[in-house]
């Protein structure tokens, strides 16, 4: 037995697929690093807290998961498959000179290279089936019929790439009479000078092979090799690789022609694709250039990187992503410090405060029966979809428990991302309503379409468009803009919406200032130096009285700035609402930072940065009306709708390993941002308390799922120790349910019911 061992060990250590994966370790580090991120994405171990692995184990194909969905992926995980194999074939199949003595040598290459793809493709079948057992409710006949889409889509695919292969690429024996492109190769010196390494590899460097695995997955040993001519050997892998690039840069084309039809629905491939269809192409790439420049390709490599990193920094190559509805083409509005401190003088902070107490004086007109009744501030915190979903789930049951009350009560709504989302969202619905169209703001048909996927779309635009194409334009408002990525978030939100968002800011002045529906004022963070753009229908440079000194310091930072006033020359009011969101919800590397024609040029980014929660702009309100409030009201509620729960669990300190050491000032400051946030805000609502003569009452509802996690957490085979919804632009099944069901909680019914006896026993 021990002496069978001693020559099975050898046999198995020196066989093709064996010596291919040791090599592919050795060497190919790029490819590795490719495999191993679809390895954790896929199990989880990458990107959880941000839904990655539900895009690849839930894809989405026109908003369905199915058989479509499924062949997608199949299509693009097989391309992936294949650029690995041509890229190690190009890279290292020189180191094999032995496969170029056999018939159909990459075919062959291909199949004993197939370790890791076989490893990774059963990995993730056995995922999928996991997942979509425990999360998705699927049935058997339906998993399995998803399950045969992803491999129809996989072979489908590998049949299509060998069968190009099996018609083009010569073995040594046909190139030996014939020798078809070897004139154009002598005319391309990078690519001679490649061979020639090649050849000099080939020569001195051999790895040792002692058998492969056929067509027919025989075992088969190596022959001999020397009586071959090592030159002509490398003449075949050389003929082999022209093909193979060809194929690639076909692939390439493929990929730009799809982004020219990006904005067509049947386009928009499901996000998890995009994203393997972009590894596909670095990989590619690496095959490329170590095909043209051998040797050189990583130096190459490095120098074009710092080239373009240097050409970007000057913006040779800047793409500028802008607001639509504003005029570009006007000279730039100056801002600095000056003009920041002429914009908020007393002067236009007293114009604004004025035009402002015409809603309010309307808003107490419909309370003539009551003698002061409850004002109410609506906060509504980002998150993505989730916190869309969330918002507008608790807007719908509060103003339902509440008869109405909820939204005539309310004055404000503020907050950021994904929460103002889904508040704009049933804001329009009630304007609607009160229009006198036939529109039931709490049907949950809306819940339904605002849980609608908007990542697709977004991340092949990315791939597709933002990296490649990105030349085609669209008019909106007299202007032309870029079909940019921008675009396509806000095509996407205009869609889910049912297009009733798609108009200017200005569009809502007469419905806020007849209080028909409460005010919105948006604040999007500002790059540059950290000040809040306060975006309303109106100016609103009130929001900037300073409510900490009295009165405010001649060096008092000023906050923030008013969208309005800074661009009326650039027709600030016709900004597209719909870009207003955008620029709210800027998620990053997902939808782009908005530049804004000033001078210097100002980028924005998301609104959470500053207050996720939107109570500081709130309490800012309370701050400019302070008095005229305390006089006619019995006292104000803020409402948080907030997508995380506020008293989260301390979590016990595990073990710190180097890397957590290393990491951990950063780490700490991003765990603990929110925590931050809510002692920020804890700390003006306890102040608001000194300066404001009236009653101040509180009402929270919590997105937590701690009262269901038993049952979550076996329902969730990926995230064991969080059954909460992932922040991304895209829910799954189990993620909307939990959602929704959430508002049955006995902490949220309990606020639901104080709520309403506040609002009820208005004096």
């Amino acid at each position: 037995m021990l002496r069978k061992l001693y020559f099975i060990g050898p046999k198995i250590f020196y066989s093709f697929p064996v010596q291919l994966l040791f090599n592919n370790i050795k060497r190919n580090h790029v490819l590795m690093l490719c495999w191993i991120i679809l390895f954790a994405m896929i199990t989880g171990s990458f990107g959880k807290y941000l839904g990655i692995p539900y895009l690849f184990l839930d894809p989405e194909y026109l908003n369905k998961v199915n058989f479509r969905s499924f062949f997608i992926m199949g299509l693009v995980t097989a391309g992936f498959t294949t650029a690995f194999h041509i890229t190690c074939y190009i890279a290292d199949g020189h180191r094999f000179s032995f496969v170029g003595t056999l018939s159909r040598p990459f075919s062959k290459f291909t199949i004993n290279n197939s370790v890791i793809p076989i490893l990774f493709l059963g990995t993730y079948i056995y995922e999928i089936i996991e997942f979509q057992t425990h999360n998705e409710y699927s049935t058997a006949r339906g998993l399995a019929w998803n399950l045969t889409g992803l491999m129809t889509g996989y072979l489908t695919m590998t049949l299509i790439f060998f069968g190009y292969f099996w018609l083009t690429n010569k073995d040594i024996f046909k190139y030996v009479v014939c020798r078809i492109d070897e004139k154009i190769k002598q005319n391309v010196q990078v690519t001679r000078a490649s061979a020639m390494k090649k050849l000099d590899i080939a020569r001195k460097k051999q790895i040792r092979v002692d058998n492969y695995f056929d067509y027919n997955f025989k075992v088969k040993e190596v022959e001999e090799t020397t009586f071959y001519d090592k030159s002509t050997i490398l003449q075949v892998f050389d003929q082999n690789h022209f093909n193979l690039v060809i194929i690639e840069l076909m692939i390439f084309v493929i990929v730009l022609v799809l982004g020219i039809f990006k904005d067509y629905p049947v386009f928009q491939l499901p996000a998890a694709s995009s994203f393997v269809i972009f590894l596909t192409i670095f990989v590619m790439m690496a095959g490329a250039f170590s095909y043209w420049f051998g040797g050189w390709s990583a130096t190459v490599a490095l120098l074009l990187f710092l080239t373009l990193n240097y050409l970007v920094g000057e913006e040779f190559f800047a793409k500028r992503y802008e607001a639509f509805g504003l005029e570009y083409q006007r000279p730039a509005a100056e801002y600095s410090i000056n003009v920041l401190q002429q914009l908020n003088d007393s002067t236009h902070i007293e114009r604004d405060r004025r035009a402002t107490m015409v809603m309010l004086e309307n808003w107490r007109r419909k309370f003539q029966g009551k003698e002061k009744p409850k004002m109410v501030f609506l906060c509504a915190s980002g998150g993505g979809k989730r916190a869309a979903l969330w918002t507008l789930t608790a807007m719908q049951a509060a103003d339902s428990l509440t008869k109405g009350q909820l939204m005539e009560n309310s004055i404000l709504i503020t907050g950021a991302s994904g929460g103002l989302i889904g508040a704009s969202y049933y804001r329009e619905l009630k304007l609607q309503q009160k229009l006198g169209k036939n529109i039931h703001p709490n049907a949950i048909v809306h819940r339904q379409k605002i849980a609608t996927d908007n990542l697709n779309p977004l991340i092949f635009s990315l791939m597709a468009n933002d990296l490649f194409v990105g030349f085609t334009k669209f008019e909106y408002g007299g202007n032309l803009y870029y079909r940019d990525r921008g675009y396509t978030f806000e095509e996407q939100l205009n869609q889910i919406t049912e297009e009733l968002l798609n108009k200017p800011i200005e569009a809502y002045d007469s419905a806020e200032q007849t209080a028909t529906i409460p005010m919105m004022i948006l604040t999007p963070t500002i790059v540059n130096d950290g000040r809040k753009l306060y975006i309303a229908a109106r100016p609103v440079s009130f929001m900037n009285d300073d409510m900490l000194s009295f009165p405010p310091h001649a060096l008092s930072k000023i906050s923030g700035v008013d969208f309005q006033t800074l661009f009326q020359d650039h027709n600030g009011a016709n900004l597209r609402f719909l870009s207003a969101l955008r620029m709210s919800a800027t998620f990053p590397y997902i939808t782009p930072n908005t530049t804004l024609p000033t001078e210097p040029a100002i980028r924005i980014m998301d609104a959470g940065i500053s207050d996720n929660f939107g109570v500081s702009d709130a309490v800012r309100f309370l701050f400019s009306f302070r008095e005229w409030i305390a006089e006619n009201t019995s006292g104000i509620i803020f409402v948080s709708i907030r997508d995380s729960p506020k008293l989260d669990p301390i979590k016990q300190k595990t073990g710190q390993t180097i890397v957590d050491d290393f990491t951990q000032p950063i780490s700490s400051v991003y765990n603990n941002f929110e925590n931050f946030q809510d002692i920020n805000s804890d700390m003006l609502i306890g102040h608001a308390k000194s300066w404001f003569k009236g009653k101040i009452d509180r009402v929270d509802l919590q997105y937590q799922t701690e009262n269901y996690v038993p049952i979550l957490q076996k329902m969730d085979s990926i995230r064991q120790n969080s059954s909460r919804a992932s922040l991304s632009w895209r829910l799954t099944t189990r993620e909307k349910y939990n959602i929704e069901y959430t508002i049955n909680s006995f902490d949220n019914q309990q606020q639901l019911k104080r709520l309403a006896n506040l609002l009820k026993n208005q004096e």
